[in-house]
């Protein structure tokens, strides 16, 4: 089992989702988030340099059995992109193992209860 985190941009939301349905993953966290990442720059700001301040994004989490974890990924990245090579703050995604899932309902454990 992994955990699949993907920050995105949020206007690329429904594009991300809409292809994560149709490679059979509906079950999705999604939550709002604001970061910084290599897209930062400098401005300047009545003779001063600042940095701007943080940008909103969308941070996607999904529970997979390891079967999904390429397919998955492909999904992120085949809608997430700004197109081409991308561009700069298109995101990042993370792979993590996941040790055990629980649900709550039934008390099934592991791959079943996800």
């Amino acid at each position: 089992m992994k955990l699949i985190i993907a920050i995105i941009r949020s206007n690329k939301l429904d594009q991300v989702r809409e292809s994560l349905v149709k490679k059979g993953i509906e079950r999705i966290t999604v939550s709002r988030v604001a970061g910084h990442g290599r897209h930062t720059k400098t401005e300047l700001y009545r003779g001063k340099l600042v940095v701007p301040g943080l940008t909103p994004k969308m941070r996607i989490e999904i529970a997979v059995n390891d079967d999904f974890v390429e397919s998955t990924v492909a999904a992120i990245l085949e809608s997430a992109s700004g197109g081409g090579d991308g561009i700069i703050g298109d995101g990042k995604i993370f792979i993590t193992p996941l040790d055990d899932c629980i649900r709550i309902r039934t008390g099934e454990r592991g791959s079943d209860a996800i």
